[in-house]
């Protein structure tokens, strides 16, 4: 049956795992190994933990179910989701990647894949002449996030499969910061699609995991094997924390949206925010006058906690050109606006007036110390 989205968040496809005990909160297999009945047979199908696992496999179906997926698999962490993407590529593939892409992935493209012989060409993913003038015969894949991190840049998906599609290109997109909530792209006609789990899906800043969701079964199977063989699939303890936060993820972007708008035009009417980056969902980026304005706002919220990540109930404030994009050449990130004027704000679930009020007790006090004037 086909459940709506914040159903399909509690039960998924309406899939029940039944071991005899009728427990409403799906049991937490915490074993490396299985018996089996018979050389070649075993009870449902699982051998060992690294390959596949009860826990897990509910939790990989319920994804899979939220994002219209013929299969999910979880890993240890979102990039080694997404590492394992990059594996399906060989050496002469011509890989297109959106410009603007947490620094993470820039790292990975550069110091980890470079090794493995395709080449990667950073294109404005937005632009869909600038991408169609990038798409070659020997282009195997676009990847791109949408919204982008942390500059929120748009990419009409539908768009990209379209033409992406005409040169046999496979199209990968990150959909972090939307969740299935907002965004399916398999259904805009993406091929794979990837999460950080650590963030909205598990919810509460306590477990880190990824995902990725394929189409249909050819690659499905390949990521599988990836999966299985590298060993970076997704614990059971850690599995069991992500489907606990997906049954509230419904709950909780309604609210980290409606926090988020609610802050966005708190910021876009503050003296001493020069511009405001939002594109839905609970994400907010800003530009402020100074780098010394920008580090002082740090220093200065109470309620907000300044650290990396997000997603979680708590809201959080991170400074994305010394935190998340490092890696990321400054000439890059200056072009695309990364600059150390810029802060970005994981909006929460807490009261969006005591969330608005941490902002200006902050930006006050980062006013008494930098001399700036800000009323």
């Amino acid at each position: 049956m086909d459940y709506a989205a914040d159903t399909r968040c509690i039960h998924g496809n309406g899939h029940k795992f039944e071991d005899g005990n009728n427990a409403i909160s799906f049991p937490i297999y915490q074993t490396a190994s299985f018996s089996h009945l018979t050389p070649g047979h075993n009870l449902n199908g699982f051998d060992y933990t690294r390959e596949s696992n009860p826990t897990r496999a509910y939790l990989e179906e319920t994804v899979s179910s939220l994002e219209y997926a013929y299969d999910t698999v979880a890993f240890a962490s979102g990039m080694a989701a997404i590492a394992t993407v990059f594996e399906l590529f060989k050496p002469g593939d011509h890989i297109i990647v959106g410009e603007d892409l947490y620094g993470g992935v820039v790292r990975l493209i550069t110091q980890i894949c470079k090794k493995n012989g395709y080449e990667t060409e950073y294109v404005d993913t937005s632009d869909i002449n600038a991408l169609k003038k990038a798409l070659r015969a020997d282009t195997k894949a676009v990847y791109f996030e949408t919204p982008t991190n942390p500059m929120m840049h748009i990419t009409d998906i539908k768009a990209v499969a379209a033409i992406a599609h005409e040169k046999g290109a496979r199209v990968i997109v990150d959909n972090t910061f939307m969740t299935p909530c907002f965004q399916n792209p398999l259904k805009e006609g993406a091929d794979i699609v990837v999460h950080s789990g650590t963030k909205y899906l598990s919810g509460h800043n306590d477990t880190i995991c990824g995902f990725v969701c394929s189409a249909e079964k050819e690659t499905a199977d390949r990521i599988r094997l990836l999966s299985k063989t590298t060993g970076a699939t997704l614990g059971p303890f850690e599995a069991w924390l992500c489907m606990r936060g997906l049954k509230t993820l419904s709950l909780r972007m309604e609210r980290h949206k409606s926090n988020a708008e609610a802050v966005k035009e708190y910021l876009a009417g503050k003296k001493g925010v020069s511009k405001v980056y939002y594109a839905g969902s609970g994400m907010i980026s800003f530009t402020v006058e100074s780098p010394e304005l920008a580090v002082s706002i740090l220093k200065n919220v109470k309620l907000i906690t300044f650290a990396e990540s997000l997603g979680g109930t708590e809201s959080l404030i991170t400074y994305p050109c010394v935190q998340t994009h490092p890696d990321v050449p400054k000439e890059q990130r200056e072009r695309l606006g990364i600059t150390d004027s810029l802060l970005r704000l994981s909006v929460g679930i807490e009261n969006p007036a005591d969330i608005i009020a941490d902002l200006d007790s902050a930006f006050a006090a980062a006013a008494k110390e930098t001399g700036e004037d800000l009323e």
